[in-house]
């Protein structure tokens, strides 16, 4: 098992750590990510200001504006 070990490390060399670098392709991957998060942030404030514009025109029921206060809605059983 050893001789097994031993062999490894030896046609194995270690690299120096200078000549370790990620390369182009690791700088093409962190530019593809940048450019996804910046789409991903573009895309949800375009859904929130659609959001709002439908609140505003009264899509949505909002519980502030409606006729009955929360006393006076029945309890609610959660005993099922």
């Amino acid at each position: 098992m050893t001789g097994i070990v031993v062999l490894a490390a030896a046609s194995d060399p270690r690299p120096d750590d200078n000549a370790v670098v990620a390369g182009w392709v690791g700088f093409a991957v962190l530019i593809l990510l940048i450019l996804a998060v910046v789409f991903i942030l573009r895309s949800f404030t375009k859904q929130l200001k659609k959001v709002d514009a439908a609140r505003d025109a009264g899509l949505y029921d909002d519980p502030d504006e409606s006729s009955e206060s929360p006393s006076d809605q029945p309890p609610i059983d959660h005993r099922s």
